[in-house]
């Protein structure tokens, strides 16, 4: 599996993460190219600091203020040049910017810095040259933050800044102060950072580093670099207990259909290729007892299911919660040659590994109930004789993927 590990060691920003994806073999004509639908042509150079070469991305923009809706047209602006999966990316990175200026100064009119071109044209880079590289996973490892006091748009503001501190304590992702003054991670590279980590930090075993890059800020202070590092590294798999994954969640409330209708659309939405599907009883508005219906799903089907449960619900809306990172064991479909009461006959069971052991097996009921049924014995004696033939004959030698 190929996974990109961010060490911020010396803080973050858009630019220092452009210019390390870059160093790490993104493609440099896609980033340009995307980056030219908001600037001029950025500067791309390679400087040294304190004795490291690294890669510089200049934008030379000008600051400009503009709200979310301004800064999403613009990034709507740019679809012909932009993949779709970069864009989306995007969007999500000045939500998270957004949701915490909110959080921080309730409702406000507009973004400051990082609503500039600059900020915007940063963004852009680096989700399409995250993209380009075709990594399967990516760990952020803690972000050095800095000491002290800046000003901003808002006046003199403690380090990390609040909107920078928002972001990192909403991702859940490990920081440390560091000896340097100033403010070492800005919102923009907080936010990159946390829409890119998609598992935690952890030990990866043994794995081959297939690529380096550094990425470099403005300063070059005499004693630390001022640089993030990138590595694109390969892992065996073995030694990961579970493998990333991601998925859309779908939600609406429910409170006047019968519970013959929910049944009917979650077995609709597994069939039309959901990952799962629940109904959860909730209390509504004045009252009301209703139900949360959720599907979980893979991104590409899950205008399909929204789509599917309004017509079988009749709900207005949909929410979807988009991208959610998730970990999945590794599972098989083993068929086992069970013997029960003189009958033989082959069974499926769902085998879940870690590290090549079962942790998890099932057998599968329906087959197990016709077989209950037709020998005259308890569906629960079936399936526990299953799952014991099935614990003394399946090998360690898992090669499924997780649904």
């Amino acid at each position: 599996m190929l996974v990109l590990v961010f060490d911020p060691f010396h803080g973050a920003a858009g630019d220092m993460i452009v210019g390390a994806l870059l160093d790490c073999g993104a493609n440099r004509k896609s980033v340009v190219q995307a980056m030219q639908s908001v600037i001029a042509e950025p500067v791309i150079t390679e400087v040294t600091r304190a004795g490291i070469r690294a890669i510089k991305v200049d934008t030379q923009a000008a600051p400009t203020h503009r709200t979310l809706a301004d800064v999403m047209k613009r990034l709507d602006d740019a679809t012909d040049v932009i993949p779709p999966e970069a864009l989306a990316m995007a969007k999500r990175v000045f939500t998270r910017i957004n949701d915490a200026e909110e959080l921080i100064h309730g409702s406000h009119a507009h973004f400051h810095e990082v609503g500039a071109d600059d900020a915007i044209a940063d963004v852009i880079g680096a989700c399409t040259a995250f993209h380009s590289l075709g990594i399967e996973a990516s760990v952020v490892m803690p972000v050095t933050l800095g000491r002290g006091s800046a000003v901003g748009s808002h006046g003199t503001f403690p380090i990390p800044a609040p909107a920078t501190a928002a972001i990192l304590s909403h991702a859940g992702l490990p920081v440390r102060s560091g000896k340097e003054e100033g403010e070492l991670c800005t919102p923009t590279g907080a936010a990159l950072l946390a829409e890119f980590s998609t598992i935690a930090l952890t030990d990866f075993g043994s794995y081959t580093i297939k690529a380096v890059g550094y990425g470099a800020g403005t300063r070059d202070p005499i004693d630390v670099p001022n640089v993030i590092r990138a590595m694109v590294i390969e892992t065996t798999g073995e030694d990961m207990s579970l493998q990333p994954d991601t998925v859309d969640i779908l939600e609406t409330n429910v409170d006047d259909v019968s519970g013959e209708l929910i049944a009917h659309t979650i077995t609709r939405c597994m069939e039309k290729g959901a990952r799962d599907a629940s109904a959860i009883p909730i209390l509504m508005k004045k009252g009301r007892p209703g139900f949360l219906i959720r599907v979980i799903c893979a991104q590409d089907t899950s205008a399909k299911l929204a789509e599917l449960m309004a017509q079988e619900l009749g709900t207005l809306g949909i929410r979807c919660i988009p991208a959610v990172h998730r970990f999945i064991a590794e599972r098989t479909i083993e068929h086992v040659e069970v013997e029960i009461a003189g009958n033989r006959r082959t069974v499926p069971v769902k085998i879940g590994w870690i590290r090549g052991e079962i942790y998890s097996l099932k057998a599968e009921f329906d087959q197990a109930r016709d077989w209950a049924s037709e020998i005259g014995i308890p569906v629960r004696d079936v399936l526990y004789l299953i799952e014991q033939t099935a614990r003394g004959t399946v090998k360690k030698t898992s090669t499924g993927k997780g649904d």
